[in-house]
């Protein structure tokens, strides 16, 4: 049976899933995490690895050469030396899409709390302030409505348009910026959709182009109070830049699920702000989605056995 390593699987399943499909196709050991001079030796002569974000550079393909298959157990494929794989022949089998309706919903999730504040009024009911009150209602701050304001979708792939799909539903006018153009919504350029939008909701791959993209110079092109949404990657924002829009009320509040460095540095300038929302990278994270991540990541494997991959990044 050929051997299968995955070299860092806890995130993807801390246990509340299954790897016998995945283990019925060959030799399997899976590693909760795998640090990086011990990849080499985990791989050994295995043949099938999978991984998450453990990096399999040149280094490691050179010091493998049994290595024909590399799953990944995400989307992106950042982490894989690309050229160098293409090169040797490897396969490389990412998993697209599987989180689409988890991440338009917490983006979506993201935008209410900042619009609604439910986490906070429900803490201070439960705190006595409700009892306490004089009147049968109160807020703690400005409750905002979305029907009727404009959502800029940068980045018009599937998570994109079914952010759009959603904002529709509650009444909201999409403009989008696709590199591809001529999509439904779309705009001629950043620059009108960050004139037009009332929230920007980021949604592309990061690349050498746009890291830092959303900075003081694009954020001064955008309107006074405007609300900026990152479910994308972290990498996509220039973090000091937005600390500083958030501090002078140019940005009304940012919501984001994704950071420049993960887990977040103790010091990011974007801790410590009323406006600003952050969570641990949990948009692609529910039980569901995982489940079809874990799904389509073994039928890839299963693809390869059988001589007919799919999800081959590395043609």
């Amino acid at each position: 049976m050929e051997k299968i390593i995955v070299l860092d699987g806890a995130v993807e399943n801390p246990g509340d899933l299954s790897w016998e499909p995945l283990a019925a196709l060959g030799e399997l050991t899976v590693y909760d995490y795998t640090a990086p001079e011990d990849t080499i030796a985990r791989i050994g002569d295995a043949s099938i690895i999978l991984t998450n974000k453990t990096v399999i550079s040149a280094e490691v393909m050179a010091a493998c050469p049994g290595l024909r298959y590399i799953g990944v157990l995400a989307t992106g494929y950042n982490v894989i030396d690309i050229a160098q794989a293409r090169q040797r022949g490897i396969v490389v089998a990412n998993v697209p899409a599987y989180s689409t309706p988890t991440v338009a919903q917490f983006t979506m999730a993201l935008l209410l709390e900042i619009c609604l504040h439910v986490g906070h009024h429900s803490r201070v009911v439960h705190e006595g302030k409700w009892s306490a009150c004089r009147d049968f209602s109160f807020w703690d701050y400005p409750l905002i409505e979305l029907q009727g304001k404009t959502i800029g979708i940068v980045g018009y792939g599937s998570i994109g348009k079914a952010v759009a799909k959603v904002a529709k539903a509650f009444g909201m006018n999409v403009l989008a910026y696709s590199r591809h153009g001529a999509e439904e919504d779309a705009v001629a350029s950043l620059d009108e959709l960050y004139a037009r939008a009332d929230i920007v909701s980021l949604h592309c791959p990061l690349t050498a182009e746009n890291t830092g993209m959303i900075n003081a110079e694009a954020i001064s092109k955008m309107k006074d109070g405007v609300i900026i949404l990152n479910t994308a990657r972290g990498g996509l924002i220039n973090e000091l830049d937005l600390r500083h829009a958030l501090l002078s009320g140019k940005v009304y509040a940012a919501a984001s699920d994704v950071t420049a460095r993960e887990p977040i540095n103790a010091d990011s300038p974007l801790l410590g702000l009323d406006n600003m929302i952050i969570t641990p990278h949990i948009a692609w994270a529910a039980t569901e989605a995982r489940q079809r991540l874990m799904d389509i990541a073994t039928d890839n494997v299963r693809k390869y056995l059988a001589g007919t991959p799919q999800n081959n990044v590395a043609k």
